[in-house]
């Protein structure tokens, strides 16, 4: 799947924490070790959220099984990263989500672009973003540790 409907899923992600209380501090936290697709704040909590956008009849769970052991530590290693950068987060209880997004291109006949105010995103329930229809199924907290 192309890097620009990864990014739409984030961004579906991104705007259903911002929907149910979470700030989202980074998007694509970039150092030398990896990069974690969004870090949300809430109160005196961080998350690190790693989304996995799929069409249907993938091969890997809708993402599920693509968070691999070598995956998880990348991702600790660069949550570390972002740790000692931003020492004020260091006390933070922090913990590691997933999110799995299905993604399906819509026919050109039916392309809804996305609309000027925003749309409430319900995991479930699909909601249409350029020409693909994005659906949240499944948000894992704490998925690893």
């Amino acid at each position: 799947m192309s890097r620009h409907i990864g990014t739409l899923g984030e961004q579906l992600v991104a705007q259903w924490l911002q929907q149910t209380g979470w700030q989202i501090l980074y998007h694509q936290y970039h150092c030398r070790w990896g990069e974690i697709d969004l870090i949300g704040h809430r109160e005196t909590a961080l998350i690190f959220v790693e989304v996995k956008t799929r069409s249907r009849g993938n091969w890997d769970a809708n993402g599920a099984l693509a968070i691999t052991a070598t995956k998880q530590a990348k991702l600790i290693r660069t949550a570390e990263h972002f740790l000692s950068a931003h020492p004020h987060f260091s006390n933070h209880p922090c913990r590691f989500d997933v999110a799995l997004v299905r993604c399906q291109h819509q026919n050109p006949a039916t392309n809804n672009p996305i609309a000027a105010s925003p749309q409430i995103v319900t995991p479930g329930k699909s909601i249409h973003i350029e020409a693909y229809q994005l659906t949240l199924e499944d948000y894992i907290e704490s998925a690893f540790s």
